[in-house]
């Protein structure tokens, strides 16, 4: 099982990014999604997550109204749209794989992506 995070960068604070995360060696249509990140000094912390079909997403309250997951099943990928980027969400931001609703706990997800770097400047 492969997860290839993608689409990191640097954006000015109030700009957009789309990281991509592309699946490979599972079933990805069957697996519910999330988004982590890290940021320097600080543990790993929820982001969101979409349910296997796509119809159904839930955020951590900081980022709610500004991010947006999707999945293509199609294309067994899923994303992240970041809008109105601010300085605290410069981190390392990792998908993962979980069998079934992975919600916001790390350890219900069974595989993890390497992180792709955003860093967010003011």
């Amino acid at each position: 099982v492969q997860l290839q995070a993608s689409g990191g960068g640097s954006v000015q604070a109030g700009g957009s990014l789309r990281l991509s995360c592309a699946a490979s060696g599972l079933t990805f249509s069957i697996y519910g999604m999330g988004w982590f990140r890290q940021a320097p000094g600080k543990e790993r912390e929820f982001v969101g997550c979409i349910n296997w079909s796509g119809a159904s997403t839930y955020y951590t309250d900081s980022v709610r109204g500004r991010f947006t997951i999707s999945r293509d099943n199609a294309k067994n990928a899923v994303y992240l749209q970041m809008n109105s980027l601010k300085p605290e969400d410069t981190a390392v931001y990792y998908c993962a794989a979980a069998t079934s609703w992975g919600g916001r706990l790390p350890e219900k997800y069974d595989y993890w992506g390497q992180g792709t770097l955003v860093t967010v400047s003011s």
